[in-house]
């Protein structure tokens, strides 16, 4: 089985929030109660058309996004098709200059020093080069973090590395960790995850961030040994 195929089985056969295994009419995982997804229909389709041309997918958020961009676009054009056909003509005046009296400028002189001031960067700090995608879990440390993306450990390891250094161009301690060393992770994947967090508050207010970079099927898991 390719890589490709191996991720539209683990969409179709497990949960996308804590990885376990589903059958088909399943409507809610048995393990955290997840409003399961549809394996059946046109929307499943194109899951799985993007699955086989990308490798990875966003989640199904991405088609109401893509629908309402489209939406924008064409009412953009059609907006500035209409204000095209209804602008009026220009009508050239032409006047001739009238002369003002400009005074000068008294001059202020300042007895106050001028303060220097600092310009602040807001980017983001980069992450520290060839270590950001190959982050491994802390030893002999629990906690929580957010999980990206789950691989089957059998055949997606190839998988889990792309990922891992595609999240890493806009996530920070990005690594891959085996589920089977930890005993609050289902064994048998390769799960892509993004920073190592005290507490579930953290993990979970750092969520949003890693939807926003394109995971949207991200959420905020213990790991415990």
């Amino acid at each position: 089985m390719s890589g490709r195929a191996a991720a539209i089985a683990v969409a179709d056969g497990s949960c996308p929030r804590c990885g376990s295994a589903r059958g088909p009419d399943d409507r809610y995982c048995l393990d955290c109660g997840l409003a399961l997804p549809r394996v059946t229909g046109r929307l499943p389709g194109l899951r799985r058309a993007w699955l086989r041309s990308v490798g990875w997918y966003p989640g199904d958020w991405i088609w109401g996004a893509l629908l309402a961009l489209l939406v924008a676009v064409a009412g953009t054009a059609a907006a500035i098709v209409v204000s095209g056909r209804r602008a009026p003509k220009a009508i050239a005046v032409f006047t001739a200059p009238a002369t003002v009296a400009v005074a000068a400028p008294t001059p202020v002189v300042s007895t106050t020093p001028r303060s220097r001031t600092t310009a602040t960067s807001t980017l983001p700090v980069p992450p520290e080069p060839g270590t950001n995608g190959r982050l491994t879990w802390p030893k002999d440390e629990n906690g929580w973090t957010v999980v990206l993306v789950s691989y089957p450990k059998v055949s997606g390891r190839a998988q889990a590395l792309d990922t891992a250094a595609k999240a890493a161009r806009g996530l920070r301690q990005v690594g891959i960790l085996d589920s089977g060393g930890f005993a609050s992770l289902q064994p048998g994947y390769l799960v892509v995850f993004a920073g190592v967090y005290p507490s579930k508050a953290a993990a979970d207010a750092a969520v949003p961030t890693a939807r926003q970079a394109g995971f949207g099927g991200a959420y905020s898991r213990q790991i415990a040994r």
